[in-house]
């Protein structure tokens, strides 16, 4: 039995190359989830992982039942062991340059020149994020400010924590979450304006807030210790959550014509099927809050579970020849 951590496979790019039930894009645990579940199905199926995963800066993942705590690569690591018992999927440590469809089939081609043909495609590729501009933040970004208070909130729990973001509303709203951790938090706008509604809701629960511009962050090996304001001003904080803005991290799933739903996500159904028949999304690229393993991980057994779905019903309902 071939083992997939290998990455050996047959060469498929050239002519005469089998045709794959599933080609998915992207390593993280929606894609990981995904190639589990076809694989048990016993589908033929490539995964590309290019190694860059948006957690790279991540020390532990939490919420995950029985993974409570584990770093990314043991993530990873645990769920290909997982995997390489089913030896109908591959894995493909490359990036994809291009997704088309030619002649009724995907065509998957990779940055190394080569190319793998699929009746199905699942985008689980992510998402990329901006931190605000603000002087040495991803220093602190992974260490001791996070995203996502259902993540990492325990950890800070009862600590002097700030919330940053360049818009005042989800800064907001971002605070009325993180109360349930803290009740110490200080909501950093950094120049934009809090609504007189937003400043009362805050004040009501004791919750400070300062609108002025934020000049850096200060601490050491990634500890943050202090947030400096352009006034002068100062405030002492050992953590908090930074509001990012988020984006597609490929554009597959435009250039294929997939929509994308009203939060910049890749619009699917419950089988998480696109608009484009044969193309399905899942995990943070379609989902985008919230952005938790195993939330993403479930969406792309539900993907998976789509693709098995639908090559089935072609298998016992082949389309009628015109």
């Amino acid at each position: 039995m071939r083992d997939p951590l290998s990455n050996h496979t047959e060469d498929i790019g050239k002519e005469g190359f089998k045709l794959l039930d599933c080609a998915i894009i992207g390593g993280g645990p929606a894609g990981l989830s995904a190639a589990l579940v076809l694989g048990r199905a016993r589908r033929s199926t490539v995964l590309f992982d290019d190694g860059k995963p948006r957690n790279a800066v991540t020390r532990q993942s939490h919420g995950f039942l029985t993974r409570d705590g584990v770093t990314p690569a043991e993530f990873r690591e645990a769920a290909r062991r997982d995997i390489a018992k089913y030896d109908s999927v591959e894995f493909r440590s490359e990036t994809v340059a291009s997704v088309g469809k030619e002649r009724g089939r995907f065509v998957v081609r990779t940055a190394s020149g080569g190319a793998f043909e699929a009746r199905k495609i699942i985008l689980a590729t992510g998402l990329k994020e901006t931190l605000p501009d603000i002087g040495r933040i991803a220093e602190y970004y992974g260490t001791s400010l996070f995203s996502c208070p259902y993540c990492d909130g325990w950890e800070m729990r009862d600590r002097p924590l700030v919330v940053i973001a360049n818009d005042a509303s989800k800064a907001a709203h971002m605070a009325q979450v993180l109360s349930n951790w803290s009740r110490d938090l200080l909501v950093c706008t950094n120049g934009s304006r809090l609504t007189a509604e937003q400043r009362e809701a805050l004040a009501l629960h004791g919750i400070r807030y300062k609108e002025t511009g934020i000049r850096s962050l200060e601490g050491e090996h990634g500890r943050l210790e202090r947030v400096r304001f352009e006034d002068g001003a100062s405030e002492e904080r050992t953590g908090g959550i930074v509001v990012s803005e988020w984006r597609q991290a490929a554009d597959f799933a435009m250039s294929l014509g997939c929509r994308m739903n009203e939060t910049g996500g890749i619009a699917a159904d419950e089988a998480r099927r696109t608009n484009v028949e044969g193309v399905f999304a899942a995990g943070d690229a379609a989902v985008i809050s919230p952005a938790q393993l195993i939330v993403a991980a479930a969406d792309g057994a539900r993907a998976a579970i789509g693709v098995n779905s639908d090559l089935t019903h072609e298998s016992f309902h082949p389309p009628v020849p015109h």
